[in-house]
């Protein structure tokens, strides 16, 4: 019998101990030579992934798995992704083939993502960046450079209201995180369930109400059909003029036009963006003219010492060594396709 097949598409190891754990179970280990940055062409890619029982591997935006990729890896009982996001993978592909996707929604990952979010807030609402540059032409105190108060006040002042859409492990943990401002928070999630909004002392909302109430407004969604550019012209319409619009999640949940436009006439104060639709944007991208009004991060919001991917490391490798066995792992993303996968593959071990 030959050895079962671990494909490292995009390894990010540099200790190489998981891929010596794979080894050590009895499996063949294939490492590509691409990274995240650089990306992979989907003939690269599935030359490498040919008479593969297992893919592993962060995100390939430029060659995504999809359903004619799928069908030419008979033997593939799991994706395993070190990221928290799927999007690269076509999951009703998956599904349908008989594929696990598993994914690793680490504290080091969307916990960084909830702390950047609260600091795109605090870097927008304080004028950091315009206060720091103007004291560095040799600038001092000017009333065009106040900022806004966040919190309650005793005094009476109510405090900004901040709506999270997205009420999951990011958009929890930046409640968690503003608790202690006193802010109003609203949220809007139809797929948690009502006490979790009680947990983080947020408001349910639909969410048009939450974007006609909210001066901030901070997205921690998942990619799919149904978010899919859901910020878009109407919905940046109901906003108020003062408000600013944070993104950390994906992208192509926000219709970049209709952003700028918004931006550019006044109606939307301001936004920062960890993710845009084409990553990175070109060099003539209407987003980089807007000044100071926009923030942009090369989608690194949760690249933060210690951590960042590492800490996913060992989920991933668990997660195969377990489907290997013909056990469902941890973390799967895809759950539709469990009763599937162990009619093909259940207790039908290869290590």
């Amino acid at each position: 019998m030959s050895k079962p097949r671990v494909c490292v598409y995009v390894p990010i190891d540099a200790s190489g101990e998981s891929h010596r754990r794979f080894e050590a179970a009895g499996c063949e280990v294939v490492l590509g030579e691409t990274s995240w940055r650089t990306g992979i062409d989907r003939d690269a890619l599935l030359n490498l992934s040919r008479g593969s029982h297992a893919l592993l591997g962060a995100t390939i935006k430029r060659s995504p798995i999809e359903r004619t990729f799928l069908e030419q890896l008979p033997e593939l009982r799991i994706i395993a992704k070190y990221t928290i996001g799927v999007e690269d993978v076509d999951l009703g592909a998956a599904t349908d083939r008989g594929v696990l996707v598993t994914h690793s929604p680490t504290e080091a990952n969307w916990g960084g993502v909830a702390e950047g979010t609260v600091a795109f807030m605090l870097a927008l609402l304080k004028r950091v960046r315009e206060r720091d540059r103007h004291v560095k032409r040799g600038g001092w105190r000017d009333s065009k450079l106040l900022g806004t108060y966040v919190g309650k006040r005793e005094d009476g002042y109510p405090g900004l209201t901040v709506g999270i859409v997205g009420l999951g492990r990011c958009g929890s943990r930046v409640a968690e995180l503003l608790a202690p401002w006193r802010v109003r928070l609203l949220a809007c999630d139809p797929y948690v369930e009502a006490e979790r909004f009680q947990r983080y002392g947020a408001q349910r909302m639909v969410l048009e109400s939450l974007l006609e109430q909210a001066d901030v407004v901070t997205l921690h969604v998942t990619l799919t059909d149904e978010t899919r550019g859901f910020i878009g012209r109407s919905a940046l319409k109901r906003m108020k003029p003062n408000a600013i619009l944070i993104n950390t999640s994906r992208g192509a949940v926000v219709d970049i036009d209709a952003l700028c436009d918004a931006v550019e006439r006044g109606s939307l104060a301001g936004a920062a963006l960890d993710v845009l639709p084409e990553e990175p944007p070109g060099d003539d991208a209407r987003i980089l003219g807007l000044g100071d009004k926009v923030i942009l991060c090369p989608h690194m919001v949760s690249a933060n010492a210690p951590g960042t991917l590492e800490p996913a490391i060992p989920w991933a490798t668990d997660a195969i060594l377990a489907a290997l066995r013909g056990e469902i792992p941890e973390h799967v993303y895809n759950v539709d396709v469990i009763p599937r996968w162990l009619e093909r593959f259940g207790g039908k071990a290869l290590i």
